[in-house]
């Protein structure tokens, strides 16, 4: 079984490619710090840098609503490669492949420095059979359907 489970954010802007051909699919890829659970000693580095990629749909949501900074929860597996580089040296990669992609905080937490600040969130407004109003319009802006 090859599954991985990530919470972390990007290090960086997704770099989106389209490819080429008749349909053309795009391609994201970043890369997420992911904080560690325990810190050995003598060592200062308190995170690991993933490198992840996405395809088609996936890969057009990270586009629109990814940057810099956002914390996201993805699920997916690892992928190993390589290539032969311009020098002629063999280069082995690992990334991992996320399918899903979703935000691990709220947009305001996200402004609010990276969500290390404790704020008050407001009340959603209820309709009187128990559920959240929807504003009007909001289906066209969801990533999936």
């Amino acid at each position: 079984m090859n599954k991985v489970i990530l919470m972390g954010r990007l290090t960086r802007d997704p770099e989106v490619r389209y490819s080429q051909g008749e349909s053309a699919t795009a391609v994201a890829r970043f890369s997420l710090a992911v904080d560690r659970r325990f810190k050995r000693q003598g060592d200062d580095q308190s995170a690991d840098f993933i490198n992840c990629v996405t395809f088609g749909r996936t890969a057009e949501f990270a586009e629109k609503y990814l940057h810099q900074g956002t914390k996201v929860v993805g699920c997916g597996r690892i992928q190993t490669g390589s290539y032969t580089n311009k020098d002629g040296q063999r280069v082995y990669t690992t990334d991992v492949v996320l399918e899903e992609v979703e935000f691990a905080e709220s947009k305001n937490a996200s402004q609010n420095n990276g969500g290390f600040e404790q704020t008050q969130r407001p009340e959603p407004s209820q309709a009187a059979d128990g559920f959240m109003n929807i504003p009007d319009g909001l289906e066209e802006e969801l990533p999936f359907g």
